[in-house]
């Protein structure tokens, strides 16, 4: 599969969805066609899809649904997806405890298992319960140390470097961050992209256009706040919310989005396009990654070969971002 996306140049994510049948309307007809003409030259064979006859579960474990708006999207695209394969989704939400999620585990041995996915909010190394490794298993918005299961995350680093080279392309070189909170892997892999697009357009990287770690919008009003006297000309944001604290800051300054600051956020949640102006951000793809999930587990076996999809995250061009003279 990563020599078909190389030579068609899409994402290794797309070729699975593309030659598993996955549904998405992210994939253009144009780009269905280019990959199936590029696994066909390069004399590439899928393993045949385990689909099965009757009712089959699948098992999806949520650490929480409180703390992201994404559960939901988790659960309607997995559930989608399987019922095209005339399975069945049960869900359990494990609060991320050991002898919980062994003890559905055991539990699951009394129905038609097509197989599990072991999922987290907020992507992060887990340390999965042994008996996982026992069964048909893929890991969503998380991985493992040991590489035993396959793994479906977000391209976090592609997605913010895609953000701040818009603004780059914009004419901006004054481009602040407000980051996330230190401990999360999605905050590393954000600021990694914003760096790597600076230094690709050789844009030196200044600390003092980088915000203490932000979360909420009232942390993001006081990010951006405190970012004002660096006079930047835009701003990447961790998160949506962080993007909206940053709009409140910017207006109470006395300046208008985009004409003195352009600002851009991350997660694609739904009050955001109807924002004034509505703002510019990466859309995380939860449904992409749960319909991959359901298609790596229709593959079959056990275990399932280890292999690491990184679904991309495009970005979504709004109102917020204009560009300046350079």
């Amino acid at each position: 599969m990563v020599d078909v996306a190389l030579v068609a140049g899409v994402s290794q994510a797309t070729v699975s969805l593309v030659l598993s049948g996955g549904t998405t309307a992210r994939i253009s007809g144009e780009t269905r066609d280019r990959v199936r003409a590029v696994a066909a030259d390069l004399g590439y064979t899928r393993r045949g899809l385990a689909r099965g006859t009757g009712h089959g579960v699948v098992a999806l474990l949520l650490d929480e649904v409180n703390t992201t708006p994404f559960a939901m999207p988790f659960l309607d695209a997995a559930k989608d997806e399987a019922a095209a394969l005339g399975w069945l989704v049960a869900s359990f939400i494990t609060g991320g405890d050991a002898a919980n999620e062994t003890a559905i585990l055991q539990t699951l041995g009394a129905l038609d298992l097509k197989g599990v996915i072991y999922a987290r909010l907020i992507t992060r190394t887990v340390h999965p319960p042994e008996a996982l490794f026992a069964l048909p298993a893929v890991l969503l918005n998380c991985h493992e140390a040991s590489r035993r299961l396959p793994t479906v995350i977000p391209g976090d680093v592609a997605g913010m470097q895609s953000a701040t080279e818009a603004l780059i392309r914009a004419g901006h070189r004054r481009i602040a961050h407000l980051p996330g909170e230190d401990w999360t892997e999605a905050t590393r892999d954000r600021l990694r992209g914003y760096k790597q697009a600076l230094a690709a357009h050789d844009i030196p990287f200044d600390p003092a256009l980088v915000s203490p770690p932000a979360w909420t919008v009232g942390s993001g009003r006081a990010a951006m706040a405190g970012l004002l006297a660096a006079r930047p000309t835009a701003v990447t944001c961790f998160n949506d919310r962080v993007a909206i604290g940053a709009y409140e800051a910017i207006r109470a300054a006395g300046l208008a989005i985009p004409r003195d600051i352009s600002v851009t956020g991350y997660d694609d949640e739904d009050l955001v396009a109807h924002l004034a102006p509505p703002l510019s951000t990466v859309q995380l793809p939860h449904d992409e990654m749960a319909r991959l999930a359901i298609l790596v587990l229709a593959e079959g076996g056990t275990p399932l070969p280890y292999q690491r999809i990184k679904v991309d995250s495009p970005l979504v061009l709004r109102a917020s971002v204009a560009s300046i003279s350079v």
